[in-house]
């Protein structure tokens, strides 16, 4: 469909005739001032070369042809595409993931192999980053203190980048809960209510930083954020030791009461995961509870045609300047010699 962005541009297109009829009846009531003997052979000649010259009776015609392409192109066409309808989700999730020094544990197995649980998140939360098209997703690192490592994006690529660089003990050796649950809050409360979520992961307890973690759960509340909170670790473990082998538990120092609270004080969950196929779970579950369907946006491609009508005019321009100086080189050689006569 043809769309013009400044139609209002056509209001011009009569100001050519406007001037020339200003112009014509000045002309009309002004006496000429001054006799010239040899006028009747100017006028003659002048009058001969319009009648059997064709270029000077296309001279007006090319010059209210340029007048209209110029007025064309500065109502600025567009030629509109058929509408697109782009789905917008709408959801803007924030992962806050422990680095602190409790991660180093290699209690985790991802193909038989085992791996700290740092490596663990690692491999699972990258995919459910991949997964989260048309979200924006961002991502704090928090160990003694809470980082903003990647701003909320649409650019999954970048956080999964972000997320493959951290390294544990990069934020400390401690666990600051309540810092990343605030560092949360700063960055999500300027988005719409209704697609705030905070997805928070530690394998501890909550040991450093100004905010505790329920007064943070409570700000988040009033900002409409939902958080759930997934408590990492296994519960068993092999370890050696000078008596031989025993079965510990690695995940003591984990606050699950404190995580469960924070969930039911922001209407989240809270999830255990005691491995890596667990965890998995818990993610694409987390998907599934977060299926926020905002209004589609149509787009309609737009393609400028302005450059069109200005090339023509252009070119009419260069026939209307060669004519001219024909004419002129004609003009030239014709007088002097019907004033010899």
């Amino acid at each position: 469909m043809l769309h013009f962005g400044f139609i209002w541009a056509f209001l011009l297109l009569p100001l050519p005739a406007i001037f020339y009829f200003i112009k014509n009846k000045e002309e009309t009531n002004t006496q000429p001032a001054l006799k010239v003997p040899f006028f009747q052979r100017i006028n003659a000649i002048n009058s001969n070369a319009k009648n059997n010259n064709a270029i000077f009776h296309w001279r007006k015609i090319i010059l209210w042809l340029i007048w209209c392409l110029l007025i064309i192109a500065a109502a600025a066409p567009e030629l509109l595409g058929k509408p697109i309808v782009i789905p917008q989700l709408g959801r803007n999730i924030m992962l806050a993931v422990d680095i602190s020094g409790s991660m180093q544990t290699p209690d985790m197995q991802i193909n038989n192999k085992t791996v700290n649980r740092l490596t663990a998140i690692k491999n699972i939360a990258q995919q459910f980053i991949q997964e989260r098209k048309g979200d924006r997703v961002g991502l704090i690192l928090f160990g003694s203190h809470a980082y903003l490592q990647t701003p909320l994006t649409f650019d999954r690529q970048t956080v999964i980048n972000m997320l493959s660089d951290a390294s544990i003990g990069l934020a400390g050796q401690m666990t600051a809960i309540g810092d990343a649950i605030g560092l949360s809050v700063k960055r999500l409360m300027h988005y719409p209510a209704k697609s705030r979520v905070l997805v928070l992961l530690t394998d501890g307890s909550n040991n450093s930083g100004n905010v505790s973690p329920l007064s943070a759960a409570e700000m988040a509340a009033k900002h409409d954020i939902k958080i759930y909170t997934i408590g990492f670790g296994s519960d068993k473990m092999t370890v050696s030791t000078i008596f031989g082998t025993q079965v510990v538990n690695p995940s003591t120092e984990l606050d699950e009461a404190s995580l469960k609270q924070i969930a039911k004080i922001t209407g989240g969950q809270y999830f255990r995961a005691k491995n890596t196929k667990t965890l998995q779970k818990i993610y694409q579950l987390i998907n599934q509870l977060e299926p926020i369907n905002a209004d589609k946006k149509i787009f309609r491609p737009v393609h400028a045609l302005y450059a069109w009508p200005l090339a023509l005019a252009l070119l009419l321009s260069v026939i209307l300047m060669l004519t001219r100086m024909y004419a002129h080189r004609w003009m030239r050689q014709t007088i002097p010699a019907t004033m010899e006569s």
